[in-house]
């Protein structure tokens, strides 16, 4: 029973640091802000703004943090993916690139989700624990996002802001 144990052990140890040779997916961490950031197409307030950059932007813009054990495999694969995740839900570094209806969407999205505490993301927030929203936060995301929503509303078409059916 021993030498089962110890062959299972010493097999896992090789499989791990075979992994290790996997390419690593940290290429997300660019620091230049560019023209489509939310911040460049739509006014985002100082304080609303740090909260995305402390609670949002590692998985929803060009510009994560990746931690050390972000170089250890198969953690790099998770992260790689769970950030490649969440750029493809939403990207606030690429927000100007997507039309108008779709910023709208994604702009009431993220009331719905901050409101009701679905994001940021438990498992971030456990590590992340400056990311944790209070309630001030999420009132102060969420009323930054009605005024926009509102803003659009006036100075746009309707029928450029409206899903089509």
């Amino acid at each position: 029973m021993k030498k089962i144990v110890k062959y299972i052990l010493v097999t896992l140890l090789i499989l791990f640091v075979l992994v290790q040779f996997y390419p690593r997916n940290n290429n997300n961490n660019s620091t230049a802000i560019t023209q489509t950031d939310i911040s460049n197409v739509h006014h985002v307030p100082e304080q609303v703004m740090q909260v995305l950059k402390t609670s949002c932007y590692d998985c929803h813009s060009n510009h994560t943090t990746y931690p050390w054990y972000a170089q250890v495999q198969p953690v790099s694969m998770w992260l790689g993916h769970h950030v490649d995740e969440g750029k493809d839900e939403l990207n606030f570094s690429e927000f100007g690139q997507y039309n108008l209806r779709r910023q709208y969407r994604k702009l009431e999205e993220i009331n719905e989700q901050v409101k009701s505490g679905e994001m940021p993301l438990d498992s971030y927030t456990w590590i992340h624990r400056d990311a944790r929203l209070s309630e001030a936060q999420r009132l102060l995301v969420a009323d930054w996002v009605s005024v926009l929503r509102d803003s659009m509303q006036a100075n746009y078409p309707p029928d450029s802001l409206r899903r089509k059916k």
